[in-house]
């Protein structure tokens, strides 16, 4: 049985949210994620499940129109097909470990590629 090690995977990057893989198979991807203050992942509605674990800090987790705030401790399940978001407070890291079923395609993180070269938390889910 693999052990996700938090503290050795831990990297915070100023510049985006740092995701480091922590286990792949072709059903699952399991990642930690680690915000620095306002830093997220951009509402995109990929075709797989999200799980979302708290283990620090606080922010939002968007599951289709709804922002639910999070801190440490919070577990939120967001549906596939479902346009899903994760963003840090502005004045608190995020810590969470991200486990999604079965993992995106490529395509389908085209919107999160996109809001983060611009910057955009809610990039256009239907450009090309």
């Amino acid at each position: 049985m693999p052990r996700i090690d938090f503290d050795a995977k831990r990297t915070y990057d100023a510049d985006r949210f740092s995701a480091e893989g922590a286990f792949l198979t072709d059903r699952t991807k399991v990642i930690c994620g680690f915000f620095e203050p306002g830093q997220f992942i951009p509402v995109h509605a990929p075709s797989s499940d999200l799980v979302v674990s708290v283990r620090s800090g606080r922010g939002i987790v968007r599951e289709g129109d709804t922002d639910h705030r999070v801190t440490a401790g919070d577990v939120v399940s967001v549906m596939a097909e479902t346009k899903r978001g994760i963003r840090a407070d502005d004045d608190s890291r995020l810590e969470a470990l991200l486990v999604v079923t079965p993992p995106p395609t490529d395509a389908e993180h085209d919107p999160v590629r996109r809001g983060l070269s611009n910057d955009e938390f809610e990039p256009e889910l239907d450009a090309d």
